[in-house]
């Protein structure tokens, strides 16, 4: 897509909008896929935390992808997307027993991350498949709220717990099929990935009737020029060697999994939003534009990085700005970006917007949420409507503050 293309769209569905580029989806599919080539059974399960429009699920459906849900209400939007009930798994994490019982009922892969629900559940249902999630206690991703595999973390079973793990298992005569493990988002080092992959490894050993294992995530995708990004061809050569060695040791084919969401659709969306007033203060120049965090969180929730340009004058002389949006809070999206000279009117788009942006938005000060373009085949698909605000209130029950209390006479 082209600045006039996405200039085009923001005069057609509005500002501000998502749009996400279909193809570039599809080129990073592939290229998972063709870097565990090396692989006999490959599964890739896209998060659908990521961003979970039901357009943008079944074209990855049509790609050949199956899901990961960590909600009953992913699971059910997954169903409605197409996807078969052999297609997901359900990792949730704290949830009831009765939210995963009925993931189990509908035939979905369940994944379970603690003790005390891996027994319940053990006790009631022995002969449902069900995958374990281990804790490796391996320190991997970028900002601590999205690492998630350290000691410290409240995902998975640690693997200090494998004694009591077994013993629920035996005592339960449970089918464990799979086992998993997720050290968490923005992997840097390849090395630390493989370190914890030979823990998985050795811990799957002690499970005798496996099906598949999987590695869940965390691929780090580039926020801007330069930036660090997982090398995933390295990564498939070496993790498929060491996932055949360990096959043949197994003495069975298993599957290799994974749990793909920001690498699949972050760089391909982007996030369009008008310049409301330039405002000069005392030492800067703030662009305030017609979002905030309300509609991109991760800036100031992770402190995350998105580049900032300006496509209604991409080749004006740069200056310096601070972005920032509406809300009444401080809602800074970038601080004294290099951007080509602003004016008010002016569409600015922020890149990496595929992953956790929509999903996160809220209708904090009761704004709206935007709508979802799908940039497919050279054209522009409407994917989601922007609210309205029916939207807001339709599910809000009004009280009658007009009826009076009656007063009871004490005899």
């Amino acid at each position: 897509m082209n600045e006039g293309q996405l200039l085009k769209i923001t005069e057609e569905y509005g500002s501000p909008v998502y749009v996400y580029d279909a193809e570039k989806i599809g080129t990073q599919y592939k290229r998972l896929t063709s870097a565990f080539k090396g692989v006999k059974n490959l599964k890739i399960n896209y998060a659908v935390k990521a961003l979970s429009n039901i357009s943008v699920l079944k074209y990855l459906k049509s790609l050949g992808s199956g899901i990961d849900t960590v909600s009953i209400q992913e699971v059910q939007l997954g169903l409605a997307a197409g996807f078969s009930a052999e297609q997901i798994i359900f990792t949730p994490n704290g949830v009831s027993l009765s939210e995963i019982e009925e993931a189990a009922k509908l035939g979905i892969q369940i994944n379970i991350d603690n003790l005390s629900v891996l027994e319940q559940f053990g006790t009631k249902h022995p002969n449902t498949p069900v995958c374990i999630r281990i804790n490796p206690h391996v320190m991997a991703g970028g900002n601590s709220n999205i690492s998630v595999g350290h000691i410290d973390s409240k995902f998975g079973i640690s693997i200090h717990q494998i004694p009591h793990l077994l013993r629920i298992i035996e005592n339960t005569k449970m089918n464990i099929n799979g086992i998993h493990m997720h050290t968490g988002s923005d992997i840097l080092d390849i090395d630390v990935f493989l370190y914890a992959s030979e823990i998985l490894f050795e811990t799957a050993k002690k499970f005798k009737k496996l099906e598949f294992i999987d590695f869940g995530s965390g691929f780090k995708v580039p926020y801007k020029a330069g930036d660090i990004e997982t090398n995933i061809e390295e990564l498939g050569k070496k993790l498929s060697a060491k996932f055949n060695a360990f096959c043949k040791e197994y003495g069975k084919e298993l599957t290799l999994a994974f749990e793909p969401g920001k690498f699949l659709v972050s760089e391909s969306g982007n996030f369009l939003t008008t310049v409301n007033a330039v405002k000069q203060t005392t030492s800067t120049v703030f662009a305030q534009v017609d979002s905030g965090f309300n509609h991109l969180v991760r800036p100031m929730f992770y402190g995350s990085h998105h580049d900032i340009d300006n496509i209604s004058n991409p080749k004006g002389r740069e200056r310096f700005y601070s972005v920032v949006g509406y809300i009444c809070e401080t809602d800074t999206f970038g601080s004294n970006r290099r951007i080509t000279e602003i004016n008010e009117g002016d569409v600015l788009r922020f890149k990496n917007a595929g992953a956790y942006c929509f999903s996160m938005a809220s209708n904090y000060n009761s704004r709206f949420r935007p709508a979802e373009v799908l940039w497919y085949n050279d054209k522009a698909h409407l994917i989601r409507k922007r609210e309205t605000f029916d939207d807001i209130i339709k599910n809000q029950v009004e009280v009658d503050f007009s009826t009076k209390k009656e007063k009871v006479l004490v005899k």
